[in-house]
């Protein structure tokens, strides 16, 4: 079953059926979606993505889960995670915030405590992330998380009608514990 894990002001849980409308209004946003796989994001797609989503296989290597950043007083939705159980040890992550929660330390937490859990929680090696090489918030993000660059592939996407660059960033189970101290 997929978790809820709490920070100072936010919970990262499952998506709700009551979510799916404010999640595809600011995805459906131009700047939001710049470098993300969709275009006009439509209450029926995040309808379609909650009906997909079966949170008992929550961990199971292959598959996709979206969990919801709410925050803990009002369970207004922030944003979202995005997970990927790659293998049995390698997990990959995808952030989006709504535009008026960016810039708030949002992001920073929500993934600080999604890495605390994957890391010793569910004991996973290694977690990366990749990103539009063109998206400097992101990349600065995961730079301050600790990630590293480990790859730019050169026009490796056809995206949006061109050609683009992606980064892959990475950080080990070893890196985390010993930045915060474990």
């Amino acid at each position: 079953m997929a978790p809820t894990l709490y920070t100072k002001h936010m919970q990262i849980r499952p998506f709700f059926a009551k979510d799916l409308a404010h999640f595809a209004q600011y995805r459906n946003i131009k700047d939001v979606a710049r470098y993300q796989s969709w275009d006009n994001y439509t209450l029926a797609d995040a309808q379609r993505l909650f009906d997909n989503m079966d949170y008992t296989t929550f961990g199971e290597a292959g598959k996709w889960f979206q969990l919801a950043i709410v925050d803990s007083s009002s369970d207004h939705l922030l944003g979202d995670l995005a997970i990927h159980f790659i293998d049995d040890e390698q997990v990959e992550i995808g952030f989006t915030i709504a535009p008026t929660n960016q810039r708030q330390g949002v992001a920073n937490n929500a993934v600080t405590a999604l890495l605390e859990y994957l890391f010793n929680v569910l004991s996973k090696h290694r977690v990366i992330a990749i990103t539009d090489a063109k998206n400097e918030a992101a990349q600065r993000l995961l730079k301050c998380l600790g990630f590293r660059l480990e790859a730019h592939y050169m026009q490796n996407i056809f995206f949006k009608g061109e050609w683009a660059d992606e980064c892959l960033y990475a950080m080990l189970a070893s890196e985390f514990n010993s930045s915060v101290g474990l």
